[in-house]
Parts: structure tokens; C-alpha cells; sequence
């Protein structure tokens, strides 16, 4: 398992390795893709990911092959993907 500042928060995350996660990120963007590893500060690797942004025009879409976010942005993860029909 990844080390981690908090255990039970490690372990969540490392069950959902191999999974589709949803992400809600502080401020205005969301992202779903699936869960690719993490470090001990739990930075996220995502693949095959939709990033979701709020914008003053509306929900803006982007795919992307990957991403890798910085955990301290994270509000919340969701393990088994978007509530968003995509």
C-alpha cells in the first residue's frame, strides 16, 4: 500500500486502483477517469479522464489520456465514476 499522511484515507484510495473515480476538486472543476496509482501526498493519476469545469457560459467538457492532480485539491473522491451521463 501507498504511504500516506492518514491510513484510512490511503486505504480508500488504494482500493479504488483499476476504478473510475469521480473527483471534486476545490474551486469550479470536477474530473471521472480511472484511478491509475498515488504518492504519499496523494497526488492523483488519472486515465482516460472528462474534466468537468463551471463556467460563467455553462459546463464545459475536455477528454484527456491522463492527468495527474494535486491531492491537496481534492474536496472529494467518489469511488465508481460520474453521477453525469457522458
Amino acid at each position: 500500500m501507498n504511504e500516506c499522511c492518514d491510513g484510512k484515507y490511503a486505504e480508500v484510495v488504494n482500493r479504488c486502483i483499476g476504478s473510475k473515480i469521480w473527483l471534486l476538486m476545490e474551486g469550479e472543476k470536477e474530473f471521472v477517469g480511472t484511478l491509475k496509482g498515488f504518492d504519499a501526498f496523494v497526488n492523483l493519476m488519472l486515465e482516460d479522464v472528462t474534466e468537468y469545469e463551471i463556467t460563467s457560459e455553462g459546463r464545459k467538457i475536455t477528454k484527456l489520456d491522463q492527468i495527474l492532480l494535486n491531492g491537496t485539491q481534492v474536496a472529494i473522491l467518489v469511488p465508481g465514476g460520474s453521477p453525469y451521463l457522458e
